[in-house]
């Protein structure tokens, strides 16, 4: 399984809030950033800010999508 943070894009551009922005008012290092950005694993603590700013669920923002070896 992957995790993928499509929807957490999504719902940035229905909110017409920047990915610049929502690093700048939670501030989120660059890095974990580059993680959002290629799908990465980033630490739940970062995950639960990013719901409580935007008003949604965990569920809301991300996925967790299986992979083609499993």
């Amino acid at each position: 399984m992957r995790v993928s943070y499509k929807k957490l894009w999504i719902l940035l551009i229905e909110k017409e809030i920047s990915p610049a922005t929502l690093r700048k008012d939670l501030n989120i290092a660059t890095g974990t950033m580059t993680k959002l950005r290629r799908n990465e694993e980033v630490a739940l603590s970062v995950l639960l800010r990013i719901c409580e700013y935007l008003d949604c669920n965990i569920g809301d923002i991300c996925d967790a999508v299986k992979t083609n070896d499993e």
